[in-house]
């Protein structure tokens, strides 16, 4: 391209439709930040109450990550208006994680505010920027159901103990079930594959990004946690097993299936199903590698002494749930279960009863060794019989 002056200009270079853009990049910090808090959340509280709190909020921040992602396909992120939104989200997603640590106790009304004002909010804002015929109908359906699901929220803010958390709980298992149908209304019918442009590519690409966010929080947690530790002998060698868990983790998901989850998609006979099982699954093993961190957190704290049934549960049920998630993976890409990730949750279970005679650095270790095996199992699996992306026929 010239210009008057006889220059030469670079034409602007189109998005990539297949490529996360720098803004989405840039939205996902935030999460790393949420995560972490996530993670601070059970670490105060290692009970099964605990974890159904952080669960819930693991929930809320999942589902403000994925309807900003996939609104993503149908928007144009170079334009200002659209970025304005953007990074309105992503202060909105801070607050909200700031507030998370205490979304029980005296923050709950703040973070039920916040987080009904970015799906309310970025709902009216899609309505009034409109970028496609099907934007109003869309975002209408959203807006009303989360109208909706405002009642549930604030009524638990304003309430307190476990009556908040039943009330969240319940709130937020309506909106996933909304969610998966489409939300739905009269007249408008369900939300269609088609209003929201997924790219298989770009879908793929997007949930290895928020696995990667989950595995960014672990080694977060990780050094701070040893940071502000006394140095000893045995906090190093609790850091190099459970920073070798990550690692672990991040080589199970990305080999194989990890890798061909865009070629499922674009193999699948329901490209949309699929990228919501897809979305299940990675939430499945982000969870876990959430426990993963806490584990993290209290092993490098205290690597000796005995092994509380709390802190087995989490450090053995963390890579549980990982390979569970994982084996899910396997099974929408592959359309089998592997025998190795079921090998490895069996594992775990077996080392369970002899947890709590052991230091938890020890238990941490056994655990990593698990994963260890599967990682190896699954390099020898693939050597022997490569295997294509052959997703399972989904009606």
């Amino acid at each position: 391209m010239v210009t008057e002056g006889g220059a030469d200009t670079a034409a602007p270079t189109p998005r990539d439709p297949g490529r996360p853009a720098f803004l989405e990049l840039f939205f996902d910090l935030t999460y790393v930040f949420a995560m972490i808090s996530l993670v601070k959340t059970l670490a105060d509280d290692v009970s099964w109450a605990g974890a159904g709190r952080a669960l819930v909020l693991l929930l809320a921040f999942t589902l403000v990550w994925a309807v900003t992602t996939w609104a993503a396909d149908t928007l144009d992120l170079t334009r200002p208006a659209v970025q304005v939104q953007f990074i309105g989200v992503a202060a909105g997603s801070l607050l909200l994680a700031a507030a998370a640590p205490e979304a029980y106790d005296g923050r709950g009304l703040l973070f039920a505010i916040t987080y009904l004002a970015i799906h309310l909010g970025s709902s009216t804002y899609y309505l009034l920027l409109a970028p496609s015929a099907a934007e109003p109908r869309r975002s209408g359906r959203i807006l009303f159901w989360y109208s909706i699901a405002a009642v549930g929220w604030i009524g638990g803010a304003l309430a307190t103990g476990h009556t908040r958390l039943l009330l969240w709980a319940a709130t937020v298992a309506m909106e996933y079930v909304a969610a998966s149908l489409g939300w739905p209304l009269p007249k408008l019918g369900r939300s269609q594959p088609q209003e929201w442009h997924l790219v298989g590519e770009r879908v793929a690409e997007r949930y290895r990004q928020f696995v990667i966010i989950a595995l960014g929080a672990s080694i977060f947690v990780i050094g701070t946690t040893f940071t502000l530790s006394a140095y000893t002998l045995e906090r190093a060698w609790a850091l190099l097993v459970v920073f070798t868990t990550v690692v672990l983790a991040w080589r199970i998901y990305i080999y194989r299936a990890g890798e061909l989850l865009t070629e499922a998609i674009a193999r699948s006979t329901n490209p949309s199903l699929l990228t919501q099982s897809a979305a299940v699954t990675h939430l499945i093993m982000v969870a876990g590698i959430g426990g993963m961190a806490v584990t993290s957190h209290l092993v490098v704290t205290r690597p000796l002494g005995e092994t509380p049934p709390s802190y087995a549960a989490v450090i053995l049920g963390g890579p549980a749930l990982f390979l569970v998630g994982r084996a899910a993976l396997d099974y929408t890409v592959f359309g089998r279960l592997s025998r190795s990730r079921l090998a490895g949750l069996v594992l775990l279970a077996g080392a369970a009863p002899a947890a709590g005679l052991l230091p938890p650095v020890v238990v941490a270790l056994l655990a990593t060794g698990i994963l260890a095996l599967v990682a190896v199992a699954n390099l020898v699996s693939t050597h022997r019989h490569a295997r294509a992306p052959m997703p399972p026929a989904l009606g």
